[in-house]
């Protein structure tokens, strides 16, 4: 599943526009990034923690030539840890819960912002309509004579 099949998903789940859900999860991402950008830990209990794990520095060979050695620098680097419900539902051990009616049903009614009364619109005048001409009339014009 790619980041476009994921936010029609999660679209379809919540009654949500993809615009929306495109820029929830963008704010998702962004600020899981930034924490981990800083050496903070995101835990989601029942899905996993991502952090930063800090590799040291070694020696490697060359792919190309196995006899030469390359020195590979220490570096940062993202990891996850998916937690322990997470790894049962992958391994067929539980079943995938249910999303929450709140979820589902989309914003409460008395979460959502009031709304203002449009002012009453103005009524159209009524539009002149032509007369019709009688159908012998047309016919006799058209060239065709009436049955």
């Amino acid at each position: 599943m790619n980041r476009a099949e994921l936010v029609d998903a999660v679209a379809k789940a919540t009654g949500q526009t993809k615009q929306q859900v495109h820029n929830t999860m963008a704010a998702i991402l962004h600020s899981v990034t930034g924490a981990l950008s800083k050496g903070d830990r995101v835990m989601l209990v029942g899905f996993g923690t991502f952090e930063r794990r800090n590799r040291k520095a070694r020696v490697g060979v060359n792919p190309q030539d196995p006899r030469k050695k390359l020195t590979i620098s220490a570096a940062r680097v993202p990891a996850f840890r998916p937690g322990q419900e997470l790894k049962n539902i992958v391994d067929g051990k539980a079943r995938m819960p249910a999303l929450p009616k709140s979820v589902t049903e989309g914003p409460s009614k008395s979460a959502a912002p009031a709304k203002k009364a449009k002012p009453a619109a103005k009524k159209a005048a009524p539009k002149k309509v032509a007369a019709k001409k009688p159908a012998k009339k047309i016919a006799k014009k058209a060239g065709k004579k009436r049955c």
